[in-house]
């Protein structure tokens, strides 16, 4: 063997040229070893982990559909029946190609711009190069795989303390109860801002499936669409559902109920501050809101309407309507996602109606895509990130918590909406106390309106939200991103689309700026 002082100075250097070398290469060589094996025991632990809730949905389904078609598939001819499990084996698959392209994509996205770390790490290694040696890098991974598939859904329960509402702490009001809800008054989160008593109030109607909370997404950041009007000194109020697991009345609850108990709390809301109230409704929320002004409940009480993402004509929604009519007929029937309770009692299930909508957009809600998503947000050049950031550890929260069950009658409502379109005239597809809901009612009555929709929201898309623009005029405001981003990222005052600014080619209005100048006219 040749002395380093035999060597050219331009020579590279040997990989093994000592015993010490040779030792020390694999020692690193098994450590890195040792990682790799840690680290594809929480890698399985994480694919679990992901596919738990894809999983249980799945079961859930399938257990709806055996039950039904037990007692249906009698009621239908032998060809028919055939036909129709044809079509949907093959949507199935069809399913399952989108989610395996997707997941094959995704891996490959990954896994391909690191191979030069495996190979730079490789050589640091054999030629004691400087850099991260294999030993490090497979540490590091490991490390990563820890982060997401352990201390990540552990600080995803942790901010539970800091995100939605805690109506047993100060900040709130409670205004008025029902059997199905409570309404509270939020207060200003600000200590220097106190509630303008004349100014005109509103009452915030949440949606059903995405719960409460997403409304009060993270008040200590800023982030929070109640305080985002509660702040500048509006009298806010918002309607809170009972618990449907425990509470009846809620469980039984029709379109009647829930318009009889808004006319309850408009009544408490105005005798107190004397002005007619805003309604403002949140994806669902605003299409109930709407049908509650339009059966004439809301007369004299309310003047002013607000609607955020909200579904108004779901035919028009390219995925979902799609994706709908791609179900052989028979198929499409609230039958196949109806839960029974123990008393008895009828709900839709809301955990079922998530994952249709996974379903949906399979082709990025397929768990190991969410899996790999997490990995990348959650390092920096392959490194972990040592901190966590609050406003993914929400939505993530808000995602695996938040999830509930709906009245059946108001999940009917809904599924009219997605299957039967507004007619001609204005007409919706759906009535309350008998009486027909026409869109040009709003205008006959003087009622004013903004629409809120999100550009690339692809849970109400704007075709939906939009529909009532074909047949009166109302004020839009179309906001960046997808469904949450009104409730999460644009409350906040300092973002460049706050609620209470005018941004945008158009120099349109913010819902929180569109109440404060009304409230002036």
């Amino acid at each position: 063997m040749l002395s380093n002082e035999a060597r050219s100075l331009d020579d590279p250097v040997f990989p093994i040229d000592t015993p010490e070398h040779a030792g020390e290469l694999s020692e690193k060589i098994w450590g890195a070893s040792l990682a790799q094996a840690r680290n594809s025991q929480v890698y399985a632990n994480g694919l679990l982990w992901y596919y738990r809730d894809f999983i249980d949905a799945f079961v859930i389904s399938l257990s709806y559909f055996l039950d039904v078609e037990s007692r249906r598939i009698l009621e239908y001819p032998p060809a028919q029946t055939i036909m129709d499990y044809t079509k949907l084996l093959l949507l199935n698959q069809q399913l399952a190609l989108r989610a395996l392209k997707s997941s094959i994509s995704t891996v490959g996205q990954y896994y391909i711009p690191r191979y030069h770390e495996i190979t730079d790490s490789w050589l640091n290694t054999a030629f004691s190069r400087d850099g991260r040696d294999i030993a490090e890098l497979f540490t590091e991974r490991e490390r990563l795989m820890e982060k997401v598939v352990y201390e990540y859904p552990e600080a995803i329960r942790n901010i539970r303390s800091e995100y939605g509402f805690h109506f047993d702490q100060a900040g709130y009001r409670k205004a008025g109860e029902t059997d199905r809800f409570l309404l509270y008054q939020v207060l200003p989160s600000h200590g220097d801002v106190s509630v303008r008593q004349d100014a005109k109030p509103m009452i915030i109607i949440p949606p059903f499936v995405l719960g409460t909370n997403i409304l009060a997404f993270l008040p200590g950041e800023n982030k929070s669409f109640v305080h985002a009007f509660a702040n500048k000194g509006i009298p806010t109020y918002i309607r809170i559902a009972k618990n449907i697991w425990t509470i009846p009345a809620f469980q039984v609850m029709t379109g009647e109920d829930d318009a009889r108990d808004t006319r309850y709390f408009a009544e408490i809301v105005k005798k107190s501050h004397g002005k007619p109230i805003t309604l403002c409704g949140y994806c669902q929320g605003g299409f109930t809101s709407l049908c509650g002004l339009l059966s004439g409940e809301l007369d004299d009480l309310a003047d002013t309407l607000i609607t955020c993402v909200s579904p108004m004509d779901g035919t028009r929604s390219p995925g979902l309507s799609s994706f709908l009519q791609s179900l052989p007929p028979r198929f499409n029937d609230l039958a196949y996602g109806t839960k029974t309770l123990p008393n008895g009692n009828k709900v839709g299930d809301g955990k079922l109606m998530g994952w249709v909508y996974k379903l949906r957009a399979i082709n990025d809600e397929f768990p190991l895509i969410s899996f790999y998503r997490d990995m990348v947000m959650l390092s920096t050049n392959g490194r972990p990130r040592e901190k966590f950031n609050k406003t993914a550890l929400a939505i993530n929260y808000w995602l695996s918590y938040e999830r509930t069950d709906l009245p059946l009658e108001i999940t009917t409502m809904s599924f009219r909406s997605y299957n039967i379109p507004i007619t001609s005239d204005g007409t919706l597809p759906v009535r309350l106390f008998d009486r027909k809901l026409n869109l040009r009612r709003m205008q006959e009555k003087g009622y004013r309106w903004l629409i809120c929709y999100g550009e690339r929201d692809d849970l109400v898309e704007k075709e939906s939200a939009l529909a009532p623009q074909d047949f009166i005029d109302v004020e839009v405001t179309g906001f960046p991103k997808g469904h949450l981003a009104i409730a999460t990222s644009w409350s906040n005052p300092k973002s460049e689309f706050s609620l209470d600014k005018r941004f945008g080619e158009n120099n349109v209005r913010g819902p929180v700026l569109f109440q404060l100048e009304i409230d002036q006219s």
